[in-house]
């Protein structure tokens, strides 16, 4: 069971093959056997998984089951679940009991879902790698040796692992996209507010953007179906009706005009992963699209602004964890300032030390029209060019990362790693949505194919990417790990 979609298993539950129940003690069973392992699940929540399965069973028996009934799913540790630990992958919420649901937990279980736990991540969606979480690295599945991506590399492990058919992440620089690209899964980024961000704990408020990582464009659109949508308590959601993601699946590609970027196929992209977009492209030659070379002149400042807007909204998201209110705790505090000072200091690691670090300096007295300002300028000019691609292609195309997986520990220097993200950041910057699909290997390991549209394209980027599937069998190879473990 453990091979299926999840648009097979919301088939197999619908036809009666498997209950709920059955398929939740599969992938629990899974979960308790190989997630050693992987380290990709910071809390499974076993009792009331099988307790939302068992309601789910019920629903169906009555025939008011929806599409998603009973289906399982996992939730990145960054989305607030009533009752549940919710760490956000740092020591400083290691004992934080969220008192409420996320917006889009209550509408995963609205829709009948089951929620088998909550995946590893970089603490405070502060990574490219998966190794800044206080609970350890995530493994690739692919190759144990390898990173799996961050931020939310532990759903895109624990996709790719057959642990769980599909998981929510979170994008806030490439955080959905480029672990999805690292573990041979398919990752969406939709646009900046059309999934509620509320209850989503904030990294950097003006990027961030919760979305679906699952096998296939089919799945990720069945759970944008669940979860896009307006949300009066959180005042970046857009009141915009919602389609229905999967009825724009099949239509043919015809005529598609697709832009590929020349600053996304220069220096430093590697030779294979390269080629494997290349060849790529020529599917869709082959399913009647029309490429052509566009430009994104200012995609080289994408990264400095980026590292600087982000961490500025980090520090000031960041200053409510002082060891009042909730989460860690220094012990015996001798006044008040170092309360604050022992707190944070235990509390968030290295990497969250010095983003909020480098957004406090930016922010401060007689830089902040030097840097911060700045970058928001240099932001807009980088929206302004996405806007005019737009003007002239339906989508643009290239690679959803430099080079495959590195290896874990690889990258020791932070600008290094920044550095990973140079094909994802611009999208975030410029608020559109982009998707992620399996495309190839390089030495064994998964290459991704970004696909980016204008804003609010979720179903053309799905349709383009669900025909791109029908065509190619990248999405269906399964790792060795999930294969040997069955």
């Amino acid at each position: 069971m453990h091979h299926m979609t999840l648009t097979e298993t919301a088939k197999a539950l619908d036809a009666g093959i498997v209950s709920s129940r059955e398929l939740t003690q599969e992938l629990l069973g899974r979960i308790d056997r190989l997630d050693g392992q992987l380290n990709s699940f910071i809390t499974v929540t076993a009792d009331q998984a099988l307790a939302a399965a068992d309601r789910a069973d019920q629903c169906r028996a009555k025939g008011e089951a929806g599409p998603l009934t009973g289906a399982p799913i996992a939730l990145k540790d960054i989305f607030c679940t009533k009752g549940v630990k919710t760490t956000c992958g740092s020591k400083m919420l290691d004992s934080f009991v969220a008192p409420y649901d996320a917006t889009v937990v209550e509408k995963l279980q609205a829709a009948g879902t089951v929620s088998l736990g909550k995946t590893n991540m970089d603490e405070f969606a502060m990574g490219s790698s998966n190794e800044t979480s206080f609970y350890g690295a995530v493994k690739n599945p692919w190759d144990l040796n390898a990173v799996p991506g961050g931020s939310s590399g532990g759903s895109a492990a624990a996709v790719a692992a057959g642990l769980v058919p599909a998981a929510m992440g979170t994008d806030t620089g490439g955080s959905i996209r480029q672990p999805a690209a690292y573990c041979g899964i398919t990752g969406l980024k939709p646009t900046y507010g059309r999934v509620s961000r509320y209850g989503m704990i904030a990294y950097a408020s003006s990027l961030d953007q919760g979305g679906p990582m699952a096998r296939s464009a089919e799945d990720c659109a069945l759970l944008m179906n669940a979860i896009a949508g307006h949300d009066s308590r959180d005042s970046t959601s857009i009141a915009r009706g919602v389609p229905n993601y999967s009825e724009e699946l099949s239509a043919p590609l015809a005529g598609l005009k697709i832009g590929l970027p020349k600053e996304y196929f220069g220096e430093g992209l590697a030779t294979d992963v390269g080629n494997a977009i290349q060849d790529a492209i020529k599917v869709f030659e082959g399913l009647g699209a029309t490429v052509r070379e566009v430009s994104l002149p200012h995609t080289s400042y994408a990264i400095p602004a980026y590292y600087v807007i982000a961490p500025a909204e980090a520090s000031s998201n960041l200053s409510r964890y002082d060891g009042v209110r909730f989460g860690h705790r220094c012990e015996n505090p001798t006044d008040l300032i170092d309360l604050y000072k022992r707190t944070r200091a235990e509390g968030f690691g290295e990497e969250v030390k010095r983003r909020i670090l480098i957004g406090t300096h930016t922010l401060s007295e007689g830089f902040f029209d030097a840097y911060y300002k700045k970058a928001q300028q240099v932001r807009r000019l980088i929206h302004q060019d996405f806007l005019d691609a737009f003007e002239e292609v339906d989508v643009l195309m290239g690679p959803a990362a430099p080079t495959p997986a590195f290896d874990l520990g690889a990258k020791k220097d932070p600008v290094s790693m920044y550095l990973q993200d140079i094909y994802t950041i611009a999208i975030n910057l410029a608020g559109i949505p982009g998707i992620s699909v399996p495309a190839g290997f390089s030495n064994g390991r998964p290459v991704g194919l970004q696909i980016l549209g204008t804003h609010f394209a979720e179903a053309r980027l799905l349709n383009v990417a669900h025909q791109f599937q029908q065509s190619t069998d990248w999405h269906l190879r399964r790792p060795e790990f999930a294969e040997e473990n069955a």
